[in-house]
């Protein structure tokens, strides 16, 4: 996968982390690609996780198990996820 394929899934999963956890007053231009997505950086919580997991499968085909020991890695930001979607989505055609 291309770098300009990765900075599409990027900036997708910025729009998707604003539209599915309903971020009001936050822009998906103002996520920083290499913020923590919980605690400190956007402080989402395992509720936002699981939303946004399914969310990440609707809209990527990209199943994430609730007890994959990876997950800390995988959402640890922006950059990581769409690492981990670019990497396990299903090719098309």
């Amino acid at each position: 996968m291309t770098e300009q394929e990765i900075d599409g899934i990027e900036w997708q999963l910025k729009q998707l982390i604003v539209e599915a956890l309903m971020l009001d007053g936050v822009d998906p231009e103002s996520i920083v690609t290499d913020d923590p997505l919980f605690r400190e950086g956007l402080g989402l919580d395992s509720i936002d996780a699981l939303e946004l997991s399914m969310a990440i499968h609707k809209r990527f085909g990209v199943r994430l198990a609730a007890d994959d020991e990876r997950n800390k890695v995988i959402f640890r930001s922006v950059r990581t996820l769409a690492a981990f979607i670019a990497e396990n989505r299903p090719s098309v055609g």
